[in-house]
């Protein structure tokens, strides 16, 4: 019997609470603890800037992007999700996830949605909306509702 692998689905991580909604998110929809063999191989990617070159910038990044990893995997394991990867990656986050698409042949991308207004969108540019028009496979991009009392 030939063994299928399992389809790869990125998740885009960083420092933000709005990156980890967006993965808890995702491990709640698509890797349920009822279900032993889960749909995706997931790989969590998280682009890390690159490092000033005077001071001691890098072991901040370093460790900042250590801290951003080691949450992740806290709340994958905290839904029985075991089979995870974790990628850190220098680099500016809308050419390195595209790039990672590319490597893992994803099926799917996770980003979460940061909700900048339209001025700073404008002037900085959409991570989520890059990836839209740039890579190669179906990007999902989770919007944490808000609230309303």
């Amino acid at each position: 019997m030939i063994a299928v692998e399992k389809p790869v689905m990125l998740v885009a991580i960083d420092e933000g609470k709005k990156s980890l909604y967006a993965l808890e998110w995702t491990l709640d929809r698509f890797f349920l603890p009822c279900t032993p063999n889960h749909p995706f191989k997931i790989v969590l990617i998280h682009a890390k800037p690159s490092p000033p070159s005077i001071g001691n910038g890098g072991s901040n990044l370093k460790k900042a992007a250590s801290q951003v990893s080691q949450t992740a995997i806290e709340l994958c394991n905290s839904k029985s999700v075991k089979d995870v990867s974790v990628e850190v990656v220098e680099g500016d986050a809308k050419s390195v996830l595209c790039e990672a698409v590319e490597k893992h042949r994803a099926s799917v991308l996770v980003v979460g949605s940061r909700g900048h207004g339209k001025l700073k969108r404008a002037v900085l540019g959409s991570v989520g909306d890059y990836c839209v028009h740039h890579a190669h496979c179906t990007v999902m991009i989770v919007k944490k509702p808000k609230i309303i009392c």
